[in-house]
């Protein structure tokens, strides 16, 4: 009888668990990376009983997630791509959540010579004629379509590159721009493992502040690179969450992610995430506090 009992109540309680809502939030590394989600995401799933499954890509694959109807919602950081997902119906409305800034990192030497200038075009020119390394995430991220963006500005001579990557719906080839030669690396990962690397062979690469602030202290074998060009307006760095349209995928926890939207807007969130820090230094700044 006794085994009986805790047969049933093991079945209860696993159809319980199973009957669970889960949200999937396809989001860009570095609100992952930063432990930002962490951070905040107890609170959700204990104010609302739904669970929170975090899909952490890079920007592009995480609209790609969100397009092939995979994601519920997407909290990311490149908002002219998010303007053209929300105008192809896939996102039903685009809400500033908080931001951060992009810096150029390098080693402490600088053989480039660009620490001090403000604007980030300036310093990739200046990398490329001293052909000096470069690390690129090359992963079709917001940090790299931020990246690609700002070599147009450099007016530096660059080549058409095209990548396949593979989605619910198959293999898709991406193309994106890049500067001519060897010291340019392009390796395809995300933002800590770029930092990581690039630590490793004291190179330049571009980054959100937040990633380098958690990774700054984390790189024990290499001597960590520095901030060299922070501070220019071609460097802001928004973050937005975009419900996926309902209508394009009748199958998305559409309520669940209008709830999301409400929370992570809220004031007492708002003032979490601006709370939150990471070796003494603000990650994030909240848009709506």
């Amino acid at each position: 009888m006794k085994l009986l009992i805790i047969i049933v109540c093991l079945l209860a309680s696993s159809q319980l668990f199973s009957s669970q809502q889960v949200l999937i939030l396809a989001t860009t590394t570095s609100t992952e990376n930063s432990g930002l989600l962490r951070h905040i995401h107890g609170d959700f799933e204990k104010s609302t009983d739904i669970k929170i499954k975090v899909i952490p890509k890079g920007t592009g694959a995480s609209m790609q997630l969100g397009r092939d109807g995979n994601a519920d919602i997407l909290l990311v950081h490149a908002p002219d791509q998010e303007r053209e997902f929300i105008l192809n119906g896939y996102g039903d409305k685009r809400v500033e959540v908080m931001h951060n800034d992009f810096v150029i990192i390098g080693p402490s030497d600088d053989p480039a010579n660009v620490k001090g200038e403000k604007f980030a075009a300036k310093v990739l020119a200046k990398i490329a004629k001293e052909g000096a390394t470069f690390i690129s995430r090359g992963d079709n991220s917001g940090t790299h379509m931020k990246e690609q963006k700002l070599w147009h500005l450099s007016k530096m001579k660059l080549i058409s590159k095209a990548k396949e990557i593979i989605t619910a719906k198959g293999k898709k080839e991406i193309k994106f721009m890049r500067p001519v030669g060897g010291w340019y690396r392009s390796i395809g990962r995300g933002m800590g493992a770029t930092i990581h690397y690039a630590t490793e062979v004291q190179a330049y690469t571009l980054t959100d502040r937040g990633t380098y602030y958690a990774y700054h202290h984390d790189t024990k074998r290499s001597k960590p690179l520095v901030i060299l060009s922070e501070g220019g307006s071609d460097l802001f760095n928004q973050y937005s969450v975009i419900a996926i349209n309902p209508s394009k995928h009748p199958h998305v926890q559409y309520s669940a992610a209008k709830k999301y939207v409400a929370w992570i807007t809220s004031p007492r969130i708002q003032k979490k995430i601006a709370l939150y820090k990471k070796n003494g230094k603000t990650l994030f700044y909240p848009d709506v506090l």
